[in-house]
């Protein structure tokens, strides 16, 4: 008897024991919190009354508790009445890599700490959901993996609910994407108050917001594969918060409200939503979070991806013909300039955007094998400009890549896509693909901003989605504050195609929409663009003859288009902006002015100690009426002596340096 109650006994404490165990596996947890790898940033993720997160940097908690939630077709909302289905664990993560195109280093170092959350609704359909965490010491990152349903076919996606609740006395630096879902994201940055932005409003990405003086985040999106781009609109203040919601572009036919915005029938992961956090925005122009969060390399020898430099027959700089003779004179300026690339740009196959288009034949006038053979006997590849929906019919750019390949074109330019919806998105990936399979670069323009795929894809080498130079050929658009302000908010995001070199350069006063263009700003202002713009193929937007012995043509033989490493050295978004780059042992100093004339000094500290050559050119002392005019002088640079350099910049000014060390440390 006394066996039969000890075995009893023990049959009763394996089954408390092992109900223990199954409990605390299954017990909910109601929050969890991950810490970056300083201590100073906190994200911390709420499940009840519904899934949230908040943010807190030291005591400053700078997002307040945010939903998190989907909508489906067919189906009820999801993100409320969640629960863990597993004890989550935090791991370390440290990534480092050689950059293949170094858009701002060249050797990139990450580290963070990462948690995942399984998720499982409590009741009802039990549906699955899994919540990536990522949190830096510069930043914040999170996404979600959804599941198939238990139906046959695809899953709906209608909305992503993310949400951003900020103080309400933050501002942020708004563009409007008035062209909608199926505009070109080109439009300025906009300071407004947080509170401002209403439901009316399509904010693209980055969004930068200043909480205060000292603390600043910027919002954007990485690793962007197989779902729509987000953009944000505002939502309720409520408790001393504006919140900003997520909206996603909706696929082609689909109704903006309610439509399809992703359809899916395995697993689906979000794109990463990226915070970055900051006590400066020049910091996020330093900052790798986005390519970070991609994929390493996809192409097994990326060694014939080179950068660089390109002449460009647009019709931008004046009355362009697609003829022989005028295709050869950029050639000729490209070589004389030592530039790698000339670009051939639209009509080279002739009508374009139509049924018979066909971008395997070259217009009548042109003789593709004469060009081919003029470029190679004068140092310089081609790139080929093609329109969109002519790439895509039948799918022809297969045949078209693989021709160019044999052609020895070194990259395409595929424009007016103007669409970030899934499809889009996917096209995109095919199209980089497809590239790198035939050594082919590519420059998406009318495209939507970078994700970081060009870590995954680094053919993929510039890209538009920025409201850059052409548009002072029909606009008044392109202001010195707006050139500066891109630097702190489009260029976080990734490359920019912003085709700087406009070398009519005029006053505000001065300025007039004409052919060929005028540019409002600066000479030296205008070859700043060069080392603090984001982007390893540049098109140089002006006329040959406009460069011929003018000041500042010598620079642009000089400045390349990589760097390894960049250190932002000043400036604020619209006042202005300084960039320190390096190319092997030389450093690069590029400063950009708004409007108004300003003296600066800037810093040298980021200069191994040792002597130097200092080339530089700056506003001539008749720069503010007269923008052409340049000083150009070399010096003697000692860091053991240095002083910060004293600038005196016009309005729209500017300024560039080259300090090139000395091999035997002497002056």
């Amino acid at each position: 008897m006394l066996i039969v109650m000890k075995q009893k006994s023990l049959l009763l404490s394996l089954i408390l024991a092992l109900a223990a165990v199954t409990a605390s596996a299954a017990d909910p947890l109601p929050s969890y919190s991950l810490t970056s790898p300083d201590g100073t940033i906190v994200m911390t993720v709420n499940l009840e009354p519904a899934l949230s997160y908040s943010i807190r940097q030291g005591d400053m908690t700078l997002v307040e508790p945010s939903p998190i939630s989907f909508d489906f077709a067919g189906e009820a909302p999801m993100g409320a009445g969640l629960v863990t289905t597993g004890r989550p664990e935090t791991v370390g993560g440290h990534d480092q890599w050689r950059d293949v195109v170094r858009n701002k280093h060249e050797q990139v170092s990450l580290s963070w700490n990462e948690v995942t959350l399984p998720l499982r609704e409590r009741a009802g359909a039990c549906r699955r959901m899994d919540l990536n965490i990522r949190v830096y010491d510069n930043g914040v990152a999170f996404r979600c993996q959804l599941y198939a349903s238990e139906r046959v076919g695809h899953r709906r996606l209608v909305n992503e609910n993310t949400s951003f609740r900020l103080p309400q006395s933050a501002s942020a630096w708004v563009t409007q994407q008035n062209g909608g879902y199926q505009g070109d994201q080109e439009a300025e940055f906009f300071k407004r108050p947080v509170t401002d932005i209403d439901a009316s409003t399509l904010a693209g990405l980055p969004m930068l917001v200043e909480i205060d003086r000292e603390h600043y985040l910027a919002i954007t999106e990485a690793w962007l594969d197989n779902y729509p781009g987000f953009y944000l609109y505002g939502g309720r203040e409520q408790e001393g918060s504006k919140e900003l919601v997520t909206r996603l572009a909706p696929l082609p036919g689909e109704d903006v409200a309610q439509g399809v915005k992703a359809r899916f029938d395995g697993r689906l992961w979000t794109p990463w939503r990226l915070i970055m956090i900051g006590s400066h925005p020049g910091r996020f122009i330093e900052a790798e979070l986005v390519k970070g969060l991609n994929p390493p390399c996809a192409i097994d020898d990326p060694s014939w991806i080179k950068p660089g430099l390109s002449a460009w027959d647009h019709w931008w700089s004046g009355e362009v013909k697609m003829e022989m003779p005028v295709i050869k004179q950029y050639i000729d300026l490209a070589s004389a300039q030592g530039w790698p690339y000339m670009l051939v740009d639209w009509q080279w196959y002739g009508a374009y955007n139509r049924p018979d288009a066909d971008i395997t034949r070259p217009a009548p006038q042109l003789d593709m094998a004469e060009l081919l053979a003029y470029a190679k006997s004068r140092g310089v590849r081609l790139w080929l400009w093609l329109y969109c929906s002519d790439v895509n019919r039948n799918n022809n750019f297969e045949e078209a890549f693989a021709l160019y390949e044999r052609w020895g074109i070194a990259g395409v330019k595929i424009d007016f896509m103007n669409r970030n919806d899934q499809e889009m998105v996917n096209w995109y990936r095919r199209i980089c693909q497809a590239a790198a399979e035939h050594h082919l670069m590519v420059d998406l323009h009318g495209a939507y901003r970078p994700d970081g795929i060009e870590r995954t894809y680094p053919n993929l080498v510039t890209r538009e989605g920025v409201l850059g130079e052409e548009y002072s050929k029909f606009s008044s658009r392109i202001v010195p504050w707006h050139n500066v302000t891109l630097a702190f908010t489009r260029m976080l995001a990734g490359p920019m195609d912003y085709t700087p070199g406009g070398f009519l350069n005029v006053t505000p006063q001065q300025f007039r929409q004409q052919s060929p263009t005028l540019v409002m700003n600066t000479r030296a202002a205008e070859l700043s663009k060069f080392v603090i713009y984001d982007s390893p193929f540049t098109t140089v937007c002006d006329h040959p003859d406009h460069y011929a012995g003018e000041p500042g043509a010598d620079f642009l033989r000089l400045v390349p288009t990589v760097w390894d490493d960049t250190r932002f050295v000043g400036g604020y978004p619209g006042e202005y902006v300084a960039l320190a780059k390096r190319s092997g042992r030389q450093w690069f100093v590029g400063v950009m002015n708004n409007e108004q004339q300003r003296t600066l000094t800037i810093d040298t500290s980021f200069l191994p100690a040792g002597s130097y050559t200092l080339e530089y050119w700056a506003d001539g002392k008749q720069a503010n009426t007269q923008p052409t005019q340049v000083e150009h002088r070399t010096i003697g640079y000692s860091t053991a002596k240095a002083k910060p350099l004293r600038l005196k910049l016009a309005n729209g000014g500017g300024y560039v340096a080259i300090f090139t060390p000395l091999a035997d440390g002497t002056k």
